[in-house]
């Protein structure tokens, strides 16, 4: 039990990021995180012992996540997530540095909202939260090789964009069009 209750702290943070970008409104992650979490405790004899636990709980976190823009579309009739991140703390030294990586976040961020939901997901379980390839694929029920190939046109995809040129190498953007 006492396993259970520090796994859950020390991963919420994570979560909660994860549905920050996922959801990209931060009301909407709490919320689904909660969620979350209730049915990790919910199905805590069903959790996998060791390196499966992270992927398990990505899991039911994603899955979470789809159950409330689920229910917020069938409510509203629309899907939409505008407050993304907003007070997530930025722990950048310098103001000139902190401005700068502000910018490059809200254009990244920009740039992934318009991404479709299969390509940005993956590429948030693998970045924002850390995940491998492996714990992506069975945290959103898909094979190792169809989550590889996502990341890949993802990033393909963001190296392309307009508003990232500006941080893009110019190598990889050639490379990229190839």
């Amino acid at each position: 039990m006492d396993d259970l209750d520090d796994w859950l702290k020390r991963d919420y943070a994570k979560a909660y990021r994860t549905a920050c970008l996922v959801l990209r409104n931060a009301d909407d992650a709490e919320d689904a995180v909660q969620e979350a979490f209730l049915r990790v405790w919910r199905f805590r004899d069903a959790i996998p012992d060791g390196a499966g636990r992270t992927a398990w709980l990505y899991r039911v976190v994603v899955n979470a996540c789809i159950s409330s823009v689920r229910a917020s579309a069938s409510r509203t009739g629309r899907d939409d997530g505008a407050d993304a991140l907003e007070g997530l703390p930025d722990n950048a030294p310098e103001p000139a540095v902190r401005a700068e990586q502000s910018h490059l976040a809200a254009t990244i961020e920009a740039a992934m909202a318009e991404l479709p939901d299969h390509l940005r997901v993956p590429l948030i379980l693998r970045f924002y939260a850390g995940l491998s390839e492996k714990e992506i694929a069975t945290a959103i029920d898909r094979r190792p090789g169809t989550v590889k190939s996502r990341l890949y046109d993802a990033r393909q995809r963001l190296a392309l964009d307009p508003r990232l040129a500006a941080w893009v190498h110019t190598d990889e953007v050639l490379e990229a069009s190839r």
